[in-house]
């Protein structure tokens, strides 16, 4: 098997015996001239976020964006990806099963509570409880005394030793635990959250470089806007004056902003500038790959779609796909096919699993696939894949609809919702009742990361409710691996079973396709196709 390795995510893995992350911290970025003040306000694009901005309840990419610049965790990524240290000071190992957490001194929240070790045991408990529902409550799987059948109010893991201090104590040896502690799962919370944490997720009060300046800062499908924490004073520093989110309701309105110097930079382009972005910001323009993907569910407990009958239409329809024409035809390169389930920036990346010519465009295959299922039980209906119209979406939807058309003889079209923030909280509702669009932006910069969360039973992000016991213990053996190799395989062979089950049919991958105006400079974006805002300044 080809694997290509990346080394984003050795940090990590690396460790077999002792593990010791300690006063890692990055620096502030250098200004490279062009751009002056560190005091203008910086404007960007993103969508609605699906819930209040409690970070254990968000897991799409509109919260994400806002948790993320206005709570600091233990540590963050740079821009490839590299874990450095925020808030801890030292994280600590002889077993990879058994960590001490130290936290750097004096750090408070925006209401002036401190950041102790029990801001963040207490926000994981909270977390990981059953009764408090949240969608990354998975991400605490690995800590003794998690339960996904029961409610546990505090997991026997986790110990605080004295105001800065705690220790986490897994079920099982797992190296790469401290690469996951960048992710917004595992921020802290203050007291005053557990208050009424609804209205705290209106209103956030956070530790990170941005925080929420009154109760309006967030206005409902139109924009957030984040000022400096002045007492916020980690890696991430601000070197600006604060951040605008411009809530559009589509990516060419964000566009025609960004030509008109209205907004300054966007890390989402419409379709249509896709083929000359590149020439219209030249030296201002970013296309590169990135830890993303795009995907479509079609959930089991929809007719047709369960069974053997489900497997043979998942594998006609992926085999009815001609990936390649759509990435240069619609994304003009912004894309890439897909060939697994992850990403290729990510360490262990392989384009030879077995099974992944299921993702192979042929279009006799297919129809030979759909009569085989239509002889278990004749189709009927018509296919439909859902997706935001607020998004760059509608282009390839079409495009994709158009070649189930040809290419199985059926009536297949797209279903329109008209935000993000509706379509995934239909999602997670499970009121959809068709196929939709979904996809994975790297919370972490692992293999599985992209595979856990997604698809072990019960995970926050398991859209398509699937349930496979073998790909579950694949996914504990690799977690469980204190060897690199060993743990490359078994995602490996976890992604054999997904491509047989299909659970998910892969389309491409996503590179970072983003543009920004003259007027801002020192702009980076990272790993996971967000600009590092907290670096970027801009003219008065």
């Amino acid at each position: 098997m080809k694997i290509k390795r990346i080394g984003v995510a050795a940090i990590a893995l690396a460790a077999a015996g002792a593990l010791t992350l300690s006063g890692c911290t990055s620096g502030e970025p250098e200004s490279t001239g062009g751009a002056g003040s560190s005091t203008a306000v910086i404007s960007t694009n993103s969508t609605e976020p699906q819930n209040p901005l409690v970070p254990t309840n968000t897991n799409e990419v509109g919260g994400g964006l806002i948790v993320d610049h206005v709570f600091a965790g233990l540590v963050f990524y740079d821009a490839e990806g590299n874990v450095e240290n925020d808030v801890a000071e030292s994280i600590e190992t002889e077993d990879s099963q058994n960590y001490t957490i130290k936290l750097k001194a004096d750090q408070t929240f925006t209401n002036d509570e401190p950041v102790t070790a029990e801001s963040f045991v207490n926000a994981w408990n909270y977390g990981a409880a059953l009764e408090n529902a949240q969608l990354s409550s998975y991400f605490f799987d690995s800590i003794e005394g998690y339960s996904a059948e029961e409610n546990v109010e505090e997991m026997s893991g986790l110990a605080v030793v004295d105001d800065l201090t705690f220790t986490v104590k897994l079920s099982q040896p797992e190296s790469d635990f401290p690469l996951r502690l960048g992710y917004s799962a595992f921020f802290p919370l203050p007291e005053a959250a557990y208050e009424d944490i609804e209205a705290f997720g209106e209103s956030p009060i956070g530790n990170g470089p941005y925080m929420f300046d009154g109760e309006d800062a967030w206005k409902h499908n139109e924009r957030i806007d984040l000022v400096v924490n002045p007492d916020y004073d980690g890696p991430r520093k601000a070197q600006n004056g604060g951040l605008d989110v411009i809530l559009y309701a589509s990516t060419d309105a964000a566009y025609a902003d960004l030509q008109a110097g209205n907004v300054d930079v966007l890390q989402d382009l419409p379709e249509s500038a896709l083929e000359t972005f590149e020439t219209e910001f030249e030296g201002r323009s970013v296309n590169q790959p990135a830890a993303a993907n795009a995907t479509i569910t079609i959930p089991e407990r929809l007719a047709h779609f369960s069974g053997e009958e489900g497997k043979l239409r998942r594998a006609a329809i992926s085999h009815a796909i001609n990936r390649e024409e759509i990435t240069e035809v619609i994304y003009s390169g912004t894309r890439t096919p897909a060939h697994d389930f992850t990403s290729p920036v990510i360490a262990g990346y392989s384009e030879e699993i077995p099974g992944s010519e299921v993702l192979e465009f042929d279009a006799d295959l297919a129809k030979e696939l759909w009569a085989e299922a239509d002889a278990i039980a004749p189709w009927s209906g018509s296919f439909q894949l859902a997706y935001n119209a607020d998004g760059p979406n509608q282009g390839w939807v079409d495009a994709v609809a158009n070649q189930l058309k040809n290419n199985l003889g059926i009536d297949a079209s797209g279903a329109p919702v008209p935000t993000f923030a509706e379509l995934r909280t239909a999602v997670t509702d499970r009121a959809i009742q068709t196929s939709f669009r979904t996809g994975w932006q790297g919370d972490y910069p692992s293999l599985s990361n992209f595979l856990g969360p997604i698809f072990y039973t019960g995970a926050g992000s398991n859209d398509g409710d699937y349930s496979n016991p073998a790909f579950d213990q694949l996914i504990d053996e690799g977690l469980g691996a204190t060897d690199i190799e060993a743990g490359i395989e078994s995602f490996q062979q976890a992604q054999e079973i997904l491509f047989e089950d299909l659970p998910a049919i892969p389309l491409w991958y996503t590179n970072t396709a983003g543009a920004w105006g003259e007027q801002v400079d020192n702009v980076e974006f990272g790993w996971n196709t967000v600009p590092l805002y907290y670096q970027i300044t801009k003219s008065e």
